[in-house]
């Protein structure tokens, strides 16, 4: 058996990571395109609020899927399909001219995301990793969706400038396709060690893990995660144009090129995903060192207090910027850490469909908070009721993870069997 160490820095981790930058500059942009096609349509904010709710359903259905798909026939596979379904879904969409055809096209859109994100290339990075090298691994690929998340709402309101949304729509699904270029980097070992032991089947695996109360557990505390930052990506844009007080003409943000609010919304979500890249990477040093799911409710906890105060205050530009960097320090620091947890209790085999199935919950919490998001908002006027329910969930997922056993589940048999 080798003993050599593999390098932090791999072909397999460079090339996820350049895949999930482009994956989530064009996810996280999809709350600047809330208003232009709201207007452009006539449509309520429910309406276009449901279709970025059932892209964010289909992305956490397809994500297990998906994982199977490149466990069975390569992860290379799964990404090309993936990067063709996203890109297939972004130029319909661009054509659509009811919201029911955009919901439908959503479906394509939010499986192509599953196909070129998370759920595959965490797995494939997590086989490629040696063990001490795994949890910061993880979290530099999501540190790069981060980055992705910095570029990609400007770079939408910037080419909305000069081109109608719909093109900006072909110009992703064009970003998409040509990422693909990184295709020959992606390969990753079979996984053979882990907690899990290598004659198991996915379905012999997969049944003990969803009688282990812990997985259970995993999976109801990342609802929570979903349905906030579900709300944040779709809404907040929105929100910060219609709630937020005047930019100062003489002040800072003004001086940078940030004159308005609809500005400033689009800029947040770049904050978020800015602050984001340090809170992740933090995250993931912090789980090799201390145990996961106590990371997890200190993460979940500091949410609930942000979340909190900005709703209490009056929401003005250094409001949001400092809850933009609160709030992105925390934003998807959980994903290492939660991802992680996985791996360590149920082994690498066939990580990438546990936490499919885990994130599956994600994204059902993803999709209230999107589609919540809307519809209260045609019902009151503004987002402050939906809002106070990401922060009651959010408090719930603090707790929840405090019971979650960390040991691997192959040294918990007797008990489970019990």
């Amino acid at each position: 058996m080798s003993t050599t160490r593999t390098p932090l820095l791999t072909p397999i981790l460079i090339g996820g990571c350049i895949i999930i930058i482009v994956n989530f500059a064009i996810r996280a942009s999809f709350g600047v395109f809330q208003i232009p096609v709201a207007e452009e349509f006539g449509w309520m904010r429910a309406d276009f609020s449901m279709a970025i709710a059932i892209q964010n359903l289909a992305w956490g259905f397809g994500q297990p899927l998906f994982a199977a798909f490149a466990e069975r026939f390569g992860d290379r596979r799964a990404l090309l399909l993936g990067a063709v379904m996203y890109a297939a879904g972004l130029v319909l969409s661009s054509l659509a001219v009811t919201p029911a055809q955009h919901w439908g096209l959503e479906v394509l859109v939010g499986f192509g995301i599953a196909g070129t994100g998370f759920g595959v290339l965490l797995a494939v990075v997590g086989r490629a990793a040696s063990p001490e090298n795994r949890s910061m691994s993880l979290a530099i690929v999501t540190a790069a969706g981060s980055a992705g998340q910095v570029v990609g709402a400007p770079v939408a309101e910037w080419l909305m400038t000069f081109m109608p949304w719909q093109s900006v729509f072909v110009v992703f699904a064009a970003a998409i396709i040509a990422v693909m270029v990184c295709l020959p980097m992606m390969r990753a070992p079979v996984a053979s060690t882990g907690a899990s032991t290598t004659d198991e089947t996915l379905g012999q695996i997969l049944g003990r893990a969803l009688r282990d109360p812990s997985y259970v557990l995993i999976f109801l505390g990342f609802f929570s995660c979903g349905y906030q930052l579900g709300f944040i990506t779709a809404h907040f844009p929105a929100m910060i144009t219609e709630m937020c007080a005047a930019i100062d003409p003489s002040g800072v943000l003004a001086s940078v090129g940030v004159a308005s609010t609809s500005a400033l919304g689009a800029v947040a979500i770049s904050v978020i995903g800015l602050a984001n890249i340090v809170g992740t990477l933090t995250a993931g040093w912090l789980g090799n060192r201390f145990p996961k799911k106590y990371l997890l409710a200190m993460v979940y906890a500091g949410r609930t207090v942000a979340a909190g105060l900005f709703i209490l205050l009056p929401i003005t530009p250094v409001t949001v910027i400092v809850f933009s960097v609160v709030m992105g320090a925390l934003w998807l620091a959980t994903v290492p850490l939660t991802s992680g947890l996985v791996a360590q209790i149920y082994g690498l085999r066939y990580m990438g469909t546990l936490y499919g199935i885990v994130f599956l919950s994600h994204q059902i919490g993803s999709f209230l908070g999107v589609w919540l998001g809307g519809r209260m908002y045609d019902a009151y006027g503004d987002y402050t009721a939906v809002w106070w329910i990401g922060v009651g969930i959010g408090a719930f997922s603090a707790i929840v993870h405090l019971p979650v056993k960390e040991e691997p589940l192959a040294l918990r048999k007797p008990a489970l069997a019990a």
